[in-house]
């Protein structure tokens, strides 16, 4: 486990210490303020001749520089919340503990540090150290500091260490933390409540993607990790709860790129006596509100776009974007022969026995997602490809959804509920045709949720929204793997997936 050379010589040295009479790996150790704070209190030290040596304070952090001359050291320690200059001397903290820490003290431990404001004769504030205490010792040691952790593959397998090479990565799970906690206090400052649902479902539902499976050995039953909780959430509709939201995870057995890791955190809510365009508006003012608590500017720079969040976001219906945005014919979009020879005829691979609604999704996939730029709100979707929405009482074959999209991402989706159990049903139904046909995302029959809509759900509009990828966004990440704590990734010295 620990072979490599520097490993055994640091293995060596915390030895070395717990023969001097030191714990490597102590307990009890308090220190009185973060860093950031420790700079605050003492901001008022303008010169050299100025120090704070009658307020001592102690402060813990990771040594990640340090430099010996002689009888002095100058190094450096990292928490949190920022770093600061620590200086030493044989006299500050004795000689005996001097030469203890000046042979055994590396790049990497923990520290604790007692001692006083004060500013260098380099103009340098930091803290005079009178004691220094280790608290945990490394013993496989940092990346050489000037080149750093590059390797992307290990930053994301040894998140821990990116974290620790790369302030900039905890600033930003920090951020990401910030927007989760700003969408749960948005939401309850609107009336909702925030609900938990089953992780494991009998029936693998709520959303059109492949599930994974595993074995409830005390039922002996497979159950599915959930792919959404859509169904869960809207059973609570019917039960009279009329505004609920979930954060949590969802799992997807699918494919792994920028935007999709097969585990991935979600917000549902389902609103009773709402409709999709109040919907609409929420979700608008949600993202503004987030922006405002991160001080973004209402410009934000993605990658080499530019997103204007200025104004209201844009609704355009689904088949009208097919043309004024795909630049589509609209001759074609309603005619399946004539969509199979356009895709036919720009190389795109399709399957011939789809049927209307998922040829146009088609259409929409290739020649309209990735110009949606700025907000976009698509409006009014095939009701092939909604199985869960409600059809539009104007045309039948239109269901009231509508999907967000930023910088070429679907962010959220959402839709008027699906209240009728008859039409549930029927829907259910054609979702086995299509799976029977080799539809392996198709939905499968939830006859218990068709039971629970059978004692009527009152009008209700719900949605969806992939948190990891508004943090791409806002965060300006071209990676889903950047904001992912921990993201899949390929086992080490394996071909497989």
């Amino acid at each position: 486990m620990f072979d490599s050379q520097l490993e055994i010589q640091r293995i060596d040295k915390s030895n070395e210490l717990r023969n001097l009479g030191v714990n490597p790996y102590p307990h009890f150790l308090k220190r009185d303020m973060k860093i950031v704070e420790f700079r605050e209190k003492f901001a008022s030290i303008a010169n050299t001749e100025e120090k704070k040596s009658d307020e001592i304070v102690v402060l813990a952090g990771r040594l990640k520089l340090k430099r010996v001359a002689g009888k002095s050291t100058f190094a450096n320690i990292e928490d949190e919340s920022g770093n600061i200059q620590i200086y030493y001397s044989r006299d500050s903290i004795g000689e005996e503990d001097y030469a203890k820490f000046k042979k055994n003290l590396e790049v990497g431990d923990i520290i604790t540090v007692t001692g006083y404001a004060f500013i260098t004769q380099t103009g340098e504030f930091s803290i005079h150290a009178s004691n220094i205490k280790l608290a945990s010792k490394a013993i496989s040691p940092l990346p050489e500091k000037f080149h750093g952790l590059v390797d992307i593959e290990m930053r994301y397998r040894q998140r821990y260490l990116d974290m620790i090479m790369n302030p900039e990565v905890r600033s930003d799970f920090i951020k990401r933390s910030v927007i989760i906690r700003e969408i749960r206090n948005f939401f309850e400052a609107h009336g909702f409540l925030e609900v938990e649902t089953p992780m494991m479902h009998p029936i693998a539902g709520g959303a059109n993607a492949k599930p994974f499976i595993t074995h409830h050995n005390a039922l002996d039953v497979d159950r599915y990790l959930r792919i959404a909780p859509e169904l869960y959430l809207k059973r609570l509709i019917v039960g009279g709860m009329e505004a609920v939201f979930e954060i949590n995870r969802n799992f997807r057995n699918e494919g792994m790129d920028l935007t999709h890791n097969p585990e991935f955190t979600s917000i549902e809510f389902y609103w009773a006596w709402h409709d999709y365009n109040d919907v609409m508006d929420l979700t608008q003012n949600l993202i503004w509100a987030v922006m405002d608590k991160l001080g973004l500017d209402k410009k934000l720079q993605y990658d080499e776009l530019e997103i204007d969040f200025t104004k209201p976001f844009a609704r355009i219906k689904y088949l009208d974007a097919l043309v004024e945005i795909g630049g589509l014919d609209s001759e074609i979009i309603n005619d399946k022969d004539k969509i199979l020879a356009k895709l036919k005829a720009d190389k795109f691979e399709v399957n011939e026995k789809l049927d209307l609604g998922h040829l146009q999704s088609e259409l929409f996939d290739n020649y309209v997602e990735a110009k949606l730029i700025d907000p976009t709100f698509i409006v009014d979707f095939p009701i092939e490809i909604s199985p869960l929405a409600r059809r539009s009482d104007e045309n039948p074959k239109i269901a009231e959804r509508f999907e967000l999209y930023i910088a070429g991402k679907e962010i959220a989706n959402a839709f008027n509920e699906l209240n009728d159990p008859l039409d549930q049903f029927e829907r259910f139904k054609a979702q086995i045709d299509a799976k029977n046909a080799g539809d392996d995302e198709a939905h499968e029959m939830d006859a218990d949720y068709v039971k629970a809509l059978s004692y009527a759900m009152p009008p209700t509009a719900g949605w969806g929204l992939g948190i990891d990828r508004l943090v791409m966004i806002l965060l300006n990440k071209k990676s889903i793997r950047d904001v992912i704590l921990f993201p899949a990734m390929k086992p080490l010295n394996s071909d497989k997936e």
